[in-house]
């Protein structure tokens, strides 16, 4: 049976990785330490989602690591050797990083070298999945002349009319530290498929989501607004009128395009993996279709000073993964995503 390594397995896309690879009849070895947790505090708790898949998944193998650690991430890619390295696990919070610099480089950057090294070392033949993010473009989306809309911005420019491709610059722009770390970790990725001839790529991936995150305020849009929906609670809108648009990719729309470049993949490739123009929506107009399934309006505070580095209007271009991998496509509306988001909320309260 061929065997599918994690990392980050009891996270949102983790998960959905393991699951997906599983059902495609590979041995799932994930990697993950509940960092989440310690990164948010109890709220960021994934440990239920690691039982889940223990429960779910027949001869799930969890591995308790740390990507940081070397010496044993060397030896345990050496045990399991992979026949695909997903690798999901991060630092994920652009606000977070600034309060633990070290913590931040040495998870996304560091840790990521460390995979790729034992990669090469163990398993240079397995394809080498990293979720990226579009952080990596800092602000520079921002310099693109933008249309104040009556609930988005929206691109004014005609050239972006599909939304921001893979050749947009990296350079030269404010990523937030966390930005910056990823970007490391980017280049690293596409550096073992171009100088190394590993099978690599790396998935530029825009707001990541679905009914099994754990979202807290510093990350998981989504699912955290449906959450303070649901209880009634204020959310923070952070700048631009609430009008920064992101588009809205389900967890599992992210796992398929995984397995689709596990069995094709290329080296030292970038995608941009979002959920495209259809896919995107301002925080306003998130507000009013999460009320479209809870009944409630949402309570909000607006703040004036945007988050730094973050980004006025979003969406990716998803014509390069089309035509590399034409079975691919979307297939969660956004509507659909939210309300499964709302549901999967509902389910675990009354549990």
């Amino acid at each position: 049976m061929k065997r599918c390594l994690v990392t980050g397995s009891s996270g949102l896309i983790g998960s959905e990785v393991a699951l997906y690879f599983a059902r495609a009849d590979y041995q799932i070895h994930g990697i993950d330490n509940n960092q989440r947790a310690v990164f948010f505090g109890p709220q960021g708790d994934t440990r239920w989602n690691q039982a889940r898949l223990a429960g779910e998944i027949k001869d799930f193998v969890h591995h308790e690591a740390d990507i940081r650690d070397r010496a044993g991430i060397l030896a345990l890619v050496k045990e399991v050797r992979p026949d695909v390295l997903v690798h999901t696990a991060a630092q994920p919070s652009h606000d977070r990083a600034a309060a633990i610099p070290f913590d931040d480089f040495d998870t996304n950057a560091v840790g990521t070298l460390n995979l790729l090294e034992a990669a090469r070392q163990a398993c240079p033949e397995a394809p080498f999945i990293h979720m990226s993010t579009n952080k990596v473009y800092g602000d520079a989306p921002n310099r693109i002349e933008l249309a104040e809309l009556p609930t988005r911005w929206d691109y004014a420019d005609p050239a972006y009319a599909h939304g921001i491709a893979e050749t947009f610059t990296i350079d030269q722009s404010k990523h937030s530290l966390f930005g910056a770390s990823k970007v490391a970790a980017d280049v690293m990725v596409q550096e073992y498929g171009r100088y190394f001839g590993l099978p690599t790529c790396a998935l530029r991936g825009g707001c990541l989501t679905g009914p099994n995150h754990s979202g807290v305020e510093l990350h998981g849009f989504l699912s955290y607004l449906v959450k303070c929906n649901l209880e009634g609670r204020e959310y923070r809108v952070f700048g631009y009128k609430g009008k920064q648009v992101r588009d809205n990719i389900h967890s599992l729309d992210v796992a398929r395009f995984m397995h689709a470049f596990s069995e094709a993949p290329r080296a030292g490739e970038v995608y941009n993996l979002g959920g495209g123009k259809d896919n995107s929506c301002s925080i306003l107009e998130a507000f009013e279709i999460a009320r479209k399934f809870t009944g409630q309006a949402q309570k909000y505070t607006y703040v004036e000073e945007n988050r730094a580095g973050d980004h006025i209007c979003y969406y990716s271009d998803l014509r390069k993964m089309r035509e590399h991998y034409p079975a691919w496509d979307i297939t969660k509306s956004l509507e659909q995503t939210i309300e499964e988001i709302v549901q999967a909320w509902q389910a675990r309260t009354v549990g």
